[in-house]
């Protein structure tokens, strides 16, 4: 392998794990996306080398994203950290996190082929479309008596989020994401969205970003959308095992 070859490879591999993405159109990055799509041998050394840690790269857009592998602890979240990081306590009031974070990913798609043409999603949109999925978990619990672990950790979340409030005192300071309420837990989802750029807010209305709509669309083609099928009853009619 040529010293060229190596150093252009390091030279993205540098920039992806710095956190920066490298775009077709972007000044001073470019060049480095001609060559890792047009260099067989610096594509082929730039995966394996995001691999290797556990890392995955998606593209949208003519733009390069990469993120933290399922279960990578060095370079992405673990529970405890995201519980520290949010001010929670219990495991469910985390997974309630995760549930809001589904839904808000399901309000522009249900699978990779199918992106909903919506430019953003407003506060009370976002808790309307959680209390919709959370009643429905209840009630589909209710009537089949579902037992499997996955479910019932479903319906855990979802009987969290119908114990709370819709809003408290705390929820009329627009900066503030309290944990007493489900407006509070929707502030507070939106607020970490915004911080891994996944989101952008402008008066009250919350747009996705490019590596949002990467991060989704790689999702639903590495999972196969396997949550949304757990959420839909596909894991209770004897279709694939458990992930």
């Amino acid at each position: 392998m040529e010293d060229k070859t190596l150093s252009k490879a390091m030279d993205i591999f540098s920039i992806l794990m710095s956190g920066e993405e490298i775009s077709k159109n972007r000044p001073g990055t470019s060049e480095l996306y001609q060559t890792y799509y047009a260099n067989a041998e610096v594509y082929e050394l730039v995966t394996k080398l995001l691999a290797r840690l556990n890392i995955s790269v998606y593209e949208y857009n003519e733009t390069l994203f990469v993120t933290a592998g399922e279960g990578n602890k060095v370079f992405g979240y673990t529970n405890d950290d995201l519980k520290r990081l949010l001010g929670l306590r219990r495991n469910r009031e985390l997974y309630l996190v995760y549930f809001i974070i589904y839904q808000a990913l399901l309000f522009f798609y249900t699978d990779s082929a199918t992106y909903q043409v919506k430019e953003y999603v407003r506060m009370e949109e976002l808790l309307q479309t959680v209390s919709e999925a959370a009643g429905q978990i209840v009630k589909e619990s209710e009537t089949f008596n579902q037992t499997s672990a996955e479910q019932e950790g479903f319906r855990s979340v979802a009987l969290l989020w119908h114990e709370l409030p819709l809003m408290i005192s705390e929820d009329k300071d627009r900066n503030k994401a309290s944990r007493g309420s489900r407006m509070g837990y929707v502030k507070l989802t939106m607020n970490l969205l915004q911080e891994e750029k996944l989101f952008i807010s402008s008066e009250d209305r919350f747009y996705p970003t490019d590596r949002f709509r990467a991060l989704a669309e790689g999702y639903f083609e590495d999972s196969k959308g396997r949550i949304y099928q757990l959420l839909a009853g596909g894991s209770t009619t004897g279709g694939e095992d458990h992930a």
